[in-house]
């Protein structure tokens, strides 16, 4: 089995994720830090992920969860400033699990949560552009030019993202509330695209991913996504 694949179903991460701790040297085998990404782990092998042995018996129960992720809540499965993590909201969960992608310390919304790495490699990566839909309150009013460019793509530094949909829902004399769609994942995306048509981003919230809805459900809490919420998100 392929050693992104082993951690990924060891719950400790997403293979894609593994593909990273492996760059950064965190990942080592019979004692050696492995430097070989595509490492086939070979029945005795002890690997270690950051100094602690993972097992990976193949059988662990797949587990999937919405969650609505409050603002002051970190997308992580630990910190070591002792800050609140997303996995101190999941009280009933009895395997390892970790959350798929990231919502910023400052972003609320929803959260998908697994200990499947081949559902969040599947969600993650960027060639099955997944959409993800956010509510965007920015200071005063944006004009009909900026709106344009958004839904053109907008240089975000060093990138340049896809076209996004985007649609103002009201406005006041002081803040615009819009919706934005898009299928990339940049760091802070959409604070960024705001940010390069000179507009300051005052609450952003991920209100649904692909045809999922973050619904009703209320900050820091969750729940198990069904059988076919998740055949569906795999069929992407």
């Amino acid at each position: 089995m392929r050693i992104n694949k082993f951690i990924a179903q060891a719950g400790v991460t997403s293979r894609r994720k593994a593909d990273q701790l492996i760059a950064d040297r965190k990942v080592r085998v019979n004692g050696a830090v492995l430097t070989e990404p595509g490492y086939d782990v070979q029945p005795g092998d002890e690997v270690r992920v950051d100094g602690r042995v993972i097992e990976n018996s193949g059988e662990a129960k797949k587990v999937y969860y919405a969650m609505n992720k409050p603002v002051g809540v970190i997308t992580s499965v630990s910190d070591d400033r002792g800050r609140a993590t997303v996995l101190d909201l999941i009280e009933d969960h009895d395997v390892r699990i970790f959350p798929v992608g990231r919502l910023d310390f400052n972003t609320s919304g929803l959260l998908f949560l697994t200990n499947d790495g081949d559902f969040a490699y599947h969600l993650s990566h960027p060639k099955h552009k997944v959409n993800k839909t956010y509510r965007v309150r920015i200071n005063g009013n944006i004009s009909k030019a900026a709106l344009a460019k958004l839904r053109h793509g907008v240089d975000i530094g060093h990138f340049v993202t896809s076209p996004a949909q985007v649609n103002v829902i009201m406005w006041t004399k002081h803040s615009t509330l819009l919706e934005v769609t898009i299928h990339e994942g940049k760091n802070r995306q959409v604070r960024r695209m705001f940010e390069a048509v000179g507009k300051h981003v005052q609450e952003l919230e991920r209100i649904q991913i692909a045809n999922i809805p973050l619904g009703h459900l209320k900050p820091g809490t969750y729940r198990k996504l069904n059988p076919d919420e998740v055949s569906y998100l795999m069929g992407l």
